[in-house]
């Protein structure tokens, strides 16, 4: 497309993709939120014992409660719905990425041709994979717990078996598989869309830790993602105080300067800007030739029949 018809099209497309973004880290928020308020009301009294404390109860003869792994099940067992609510509302969240990236995506690709149609890809599975696999993953190890919490045997095996059912296990492959290609889908957009210009090299080198917190699972409530999408709706709007890179209003890639054009440019500017009376003052003169001594003149023919006549 020509510089025309890329901004043409973006026009027609940047508030939907601002919307998604702010509905995605809204949701990311209120899952988290809900997802927070279930687990503090649903917390179950009943503490692990250390080995010490279950070895002297036993020679007491007393009634051993169940283990840290039966204690875990316990937790999440007591409020599955508010559970589930908070993880159905993340997930949706996530899902809700793949609009923004897309976006992102497309923008960039009309200003670096070079962007390969893996990376949309990659995305697009990724993002599905990711939030149907976390859902599957936990809304199953949430009814599994509730069912733990009514029945006879609360061992830690009996728990163990509870928490790793066939539909957990599935789950969490895909969560995982989902991840990884989320997370290069991602990394590849945000760095591509800094190098054209679009992202700030804040942005999208932020966009790049995002994208690999998808994987490494530094940033589970996803503060680092609301942070990032939130600030990428005001750039699509043109509400960033710090205003909107160039790129967005020629239609073509605007590269960052690095920083010996920066450093150029800087001297440049000094050098420009009536800096040269300063700096013909801060220049030492030329230091003055040296005198040179007269030479002795050649004396006369008269002088010279004088000294023969004394001599």
């Amino acid at each position: 497309m020509s510089a025309q018809e890329t901004l043409a099209w973006e026009a027609e497309h940047r508030k939907r993709a601002a919307y998604a973004a702010f509905a995605a880290a809204g949701l990311t928020l209120i899952g988290d939120i809900v997802t927070g308020l279930s687990r503090a009301i649903g917390r179950h009294d009943d503490r692990a014992l250390t080995l010490v404390d279950t070895l002297r109860r036993a020679a007491e003869g007393q009634p051993i409660p169940p283990g840290r792994l039966s204690a875990q099940a316990m937790d999440l067992g007591h409020n599955v719905p508010g559970e589930i609510a908070g993880v159905v509302l993340f997930c949706l969240g996530t899902l809700l990425l793949y609009p923004v990236i897309a976006f992102l995506f497309r923008a960039t690709r009309a200003r670096r041709p070079q962007l390969p149609q893996l990376a949309l890809i990659l995305g697009a599975a990724g993002t599905v994979a990711y939030a149907v696999g976390r859902t599957v993953a936990e809304v199953a190890q949430f009814l599994r717990a509730r069912d733990f919490v009514h029945a006879a045997d609360q061992t830690n095996s009996a728990a163990n078996a509870a928490l790793s059912s066939s539909a957990t296990l599935v789950g969490q492959l895909f969560w995982e598989v989902g991840g990884l290609a989320l997370a290069f889908g991602f990394v590849m957009i945000a760095l591509n869309a800094m190098k054209v210009g679009l992202l700030t090299r804040f942005m999208g080198v932020l966009g790049a830790i995002v994208g690999a917190t998808f994987v490494l699972q530094l940033d589970q409530p996803g503060i680092l993602r609301m942070f990032w999408l939130g600030a990428l709706g005001l750039v699509l709007l043109g509400r960033w105080p710090g205003g909107i890179p160039p790129a967005w209003a020629t239609g073509e890639a605007e590269p960052w300067p690095t920083k010996q054009q920066l450093r150029e440019q800087r001297d440049a500017a000094r050098g420009d800007g009536g800096d040269g009376d300063a700096k013909a003052a801060r220049t030492p003169a030329p230091m003055p030739p040296k005198p040179r001594r007269p030479e002795p003149a050649e004396p006369s023919s008269s002088a010279k029949r004088k000294r023969k006549r004394r001599s």
